[in-house]
């Protein structure tokens, strides 16, 4: 790796110039690797969860941190544990054993180097299913370059072009900008492709995935965007953009599970809970309603995207994660194969 990537830290565009291997950076994270959980997750789009799941790694720090944020223990708590490049090359060929369809790397813009390198010795040791890279989008160009060759799939958020929104929310005026960017090269660089796997022949099975068989994903990005209560111009100014940028290039992914997450002060401070509150109020902080995803529906029918996969509306909050413990998620939704804490 090269250290010097650290010492005056720009790796992301927001430029802290922090020495990250005496203090923490914008990410609130060192220079060390630091993982939450590694799991089987069963919530992905269909072409990446496939029949064995997702192995998601869940990287501990985020250099964007939203104020909304449903992984907020792990982006912005600190909760992890660190891992040398060899621990990491380990986990991702342990997913693989454990029948994971891809390597799911979470929220690992601020350790792009290390994550490469760690990419890199498991490729070396044996990995050959592909690696998926889930981010925020907000990452600079000359970062994502150390990635490729390494990354297969990318699964990059586009959560706004609101330039007032994305600086009340994250702090990041420049997001729009970023991200367009990012995910342009992202486009560029990793053309769709897709193989046919088949399903088991039985009633369970065939309901599951809707037919015998199944696409999975073996290159290309899914482009995710989070439908925020109350500001579906907003969404409708994405979806424009997408439209005419990404369709036919890149799969779509409409989400609708915007859920309000309460905190006390046992996880912020007062006044981080006041700043968190004040952000909160640019937008309506509470489910999508009926009415609303009536209006998502009919513009899934307007923009008619080639490739679009949209989440069927409820009001079920139980699939919330929590980081603390060993099983983060549902039984239904993940299987966990490493905790931060190694027990129950």
């Amino acid at each position: 790796m090269n250290n010097s990537l650290y010492e005056n830290c720009n790796l992301c565009p927001r430029m802290c110039g922090v020495n990250r291997f005496e203090k923490l950076g914008f990410c609130r994270e060192s220079s060390e690797l630091k993982i939450a959980c590694a799991t089987l997750h069963f919530g992905e789009e269909p072409p990446i969860t496939v029949l064995g799941g997702s192995g998601t790694i869940f990287v501990t720090g985020c250099n964007l941190r939203c104020v909304f944020c449903q992984n907020y223990q792990i982006s912005q708590k600190g909760i992890g544990k660190n891992l040398s490049t060899d621990e990491f090359a380990d986990l991702c060929l342990k997913l693989q054993s454990e029948g994971a369809e891809n390597v799911n790397i979470v929220t690992g813009s601020h350790h792009i180097p290390v994550i490469a390198e760690g990419l890199q010795k498991s490729k070396d040791k044996g990995l050959k299913i592909p690696v998926c890279w889930n981010s925020s989008a907000y990452e600079t160009i000359e970062a994502l370059e150390l990635l490729k060759g390494l990354v297969d799939i990318w699964l990059p958020d586009m959560k706004t072009l609101n330039p007032m929104i994305s600086d009340e929310v994250f702090k990041a005026k420049d997001y729009p900008k970023v991200a367009k960017k990012a995910i342009r090269w992202m486009m560029e660089n990793s053309p769709l492709k897709f193989e046919t796997v088949a399903t088991k022949n039985d009633k369970d099975s065939l309901k599951r995935h809707g037919g015998s068989e199944i696409e999975k994903m073996t290159s290309g990005v899914i482009i995710r965007h989070l439908v925020l209560p109350g500001r579906l111009d907003d969404t409708r100014l994405v979806l424009d953009w997408l439209k005419n940028h990404a369709d036919g290039k890149a799969c779509i992914s409409l989400m609708n599970q915007y859920t309000p997450v309460e905190v006390s002060e046992k996880d912020f401070s007062a006044e981080e809970i006041a700043i968190r509150d004040k952000a909160l109020s640019s937008f309506q902080h509470r489910l999508i309603n009926k009415d609303e995803f009536k209006i998502i529906r009919s513009m899934i029918e307007e923009y008619d995207f080639e490739y679009l996969f949209y989440q069927e509306l409820t009001s079920d909050t139980d699939w919330l994660p929590d980081f603390n413990k060993f099983q983060p998620f549902s039984n239904e939704l993940s299987k966990t194969i490493w905790f931060w804490n190694g027990g129950r």
